[in-house]
């Protein structure tokens, strides 16, 4: 894929992000912007715990310093942007941060311009992670920097690829000091960094471990000593695991315990009405609360620690791949299968965290039509688990738009992609859409699941209000995450399956 091919498609999205400027702001540029602010404004000591305002700095180190150095141009652009006083929707301060999140993608083109060079991708490769409208969302209209940090997790994993495996190790603890969140691909990591990079004989293997650890332990270090300096690390911590906030965030995100809450309910519903006298619990999860606890009327109540155990169970066949028979083709697939153990089953979840393994498979979705068609599908139930997020009415149309076209990409892309290899080849059954005529790209079930979101969504956004107007405001949001669980746990059923067969 020449450079110039990759500009372009780079180009197309940054125009789309400027048209995006003047859109809806979430809490979380409001939160962005106070880091700005925060960063230059107080000594570090202070970072970790100020609390002057309720958006407290809750990221790791190095991404605190990414806001510090942001805060320079900021300046130089208005010098109010960097006060702590000044309001979030000061139009400078809207500008130059949108600016930013469209600038710090230049990261995740790099990234990706460089696994998507290899075989059997091609430009659209590079088109389904940039035009993700996913990606577009949560980052040029809600606000945040996810295509700045999977840009770096993407890097990671172009080096594993590569067999470059101390770089990719280090670009990892890089990761991992921007955002935490990223610590349940770890385990996959330190499988297959143990069992490919640290070998060759008990004295080189020992070497190698030694190398490893000491790079990944500079990154830690440069990250976090000087809050261990300032006796600032306890609070750092405190505020990076705040296991208290539920297990669920305000709105369920699409994953395993969405069934589970809601077996409850029914369970405490049925009960109740049978003459057995149901505890409510204090913390109302169809009122779209965050609780301090998991509060359940029947079923037994969930830790932090059952869900760790819960994300390692599920990741184990992984696990087990990586450390028999580590292979670097394999690794963004093993990876992505991690992040999507963490989705599915961890603690307090947010829905945005599906990116971090519906990117990774963006890039190998030309590998073979059932990685297009598992993409296809994936993709689209990401995406559509986050329309709830932009719940103004202006930003409808503009969400849906997105989705769609993005969805007529999918389709022209990879129905020409494998078409044509069809015509060169038509014994390769995965490598063609004509090795299943009767279904296409996807199978009636696919397209049944699809047309079904559709339904849901005239339900939540026609039918509902109509009905029932004001009243259960959180029954649309919970349909919207139960009926995208259903699809999210099928992607991760399937990832099993590929991963225990074929790799």
């Amino acid at each position: 894929m020449g450079m110039s091919t990759a500009v372009w498609i780079f180009s197309i999205a940054s125009c789309v992000k400027l048209l995006l400027i003047p859109s809806y702001r979430s809490t979380d540029f409001e939160v962005h912007r106070h880091w700005l602010a925060l960063t230059s404004s107080l000594p570090l000591p202070s970072w970790y715990s100020d609390t002057s305002s309720l958006h407290t700095l809750d990221y790791p180190p190095l991404f605190a310093f990414f806001e510090l150095l942001l805060s320079f141009p900021a300046s130089l652009l208005h010098p109010s942007i960097t006060d702590l006083a000044v309001d979030h929707h000061f139009p400078p301060a809207v500008l130059f941060l949108r600016l930013s999140a469209a600038a710090a993608d230049l990261l995740l083109l790099l990234a990706v311009s460089r696994l998507s060079s290899r075989s059997l991708r091609t430009p659209l490769t590079l088109a389904l992670v940039l035009w993700s409208p996913a990606l577009l969302i949560v980052d040029h209209i809600h606000f945040q920097y996810n295509g700045y940090l999977l840009g770096i997790f993407l890097l990671s994993l172009a080096f594993l690829e590569e067999g470059r495996d101390l770089a990719g190790g280090v670009v990892f603890a890089v990761l991992l000091c921007s955002k935490h969140l990223f610590l349940v691909a770890a385990p996959v990591y330190f499988v297959y960094l143990l069992r490919h990079y640290c070998v060759g004989g008990l004295c080189r293997g020992m070497r190698r471990f030694l190398t490893m650890g000491a790079a990944v332990g500079v990154v830690f270090a440069a990250a976090f000593g000087p809050f261990f300096y300032h006796g600032q690390i306890k609070q750092v911590f405190s505020r990076l695991f705040p296991f208290g906030r539920g297990l669920c965030h305000a709105y369920w995100a699409p994953n395993f315990w969405v069934f589970y809450i809601i077996l409850d309910k029914v369970l405490a519903f049925v009960l109740a009405k049978l003459g057995f006298n149901i505890q409510a619990p204090k913390a109302s999860f169809t009122g779209g609360l965050v609780g301090n606890s998991s509060p359940f009327s029947v079923l037994p109540q969930i830790t932090p620690t059952m869900t760790f155990i819960l994300v390692i169970l599920a990741m184990s066949p992984c696990l087990i791949k990586a450390f028999l028979k580590p292979q670097p083709r394999h690794i963004i697939r093993w990876v992505a299968y991690a992040c999507t153990c963490g989705f599915i089953f961890g603690w307090h979840v947010h829905e945005k965290a599906s990116l971090h393994f519906t990117i990774p498979l963006g890039v190998i979705a030309m590998n073979n039509l059932d990685d297009a068609r598992h993409f296809f599908l994936l993709s689209i139930v990401s995406c559509y688990s986050m329309f709830p997020l932009l719940f103004e009415p202006q930003e409808y149309a503009i969400k849906v738009l997105l989705l769609a076209m993005f969805s007529i990409l999918m389709w022209i892309g990879f129905s020409s992609h494998f078409g044509l290899n069809t015509a060169h080849d038509g014994t390769k059954r995965n490598n063609s859409v004509g090795s299943n005529k009767e279904n296409g790209l996807i199978g009636w079930i696919g397209v049944s699941y699809l047309l079904g979101s559709v339904v849901v969504e005239l339900w939540c956004q026609l039918l509902h209000p109509l009905i029932f107007g004001s009243r259960l405001p959180f029954l649309p949001l919970m349909l919207v995450s139960l009926y995208c669980a259903i699809g999210m746990m099928y992607s991760w059923g399937w990832q099993l399956i590929q991963i225990v067969q074929y790799t």
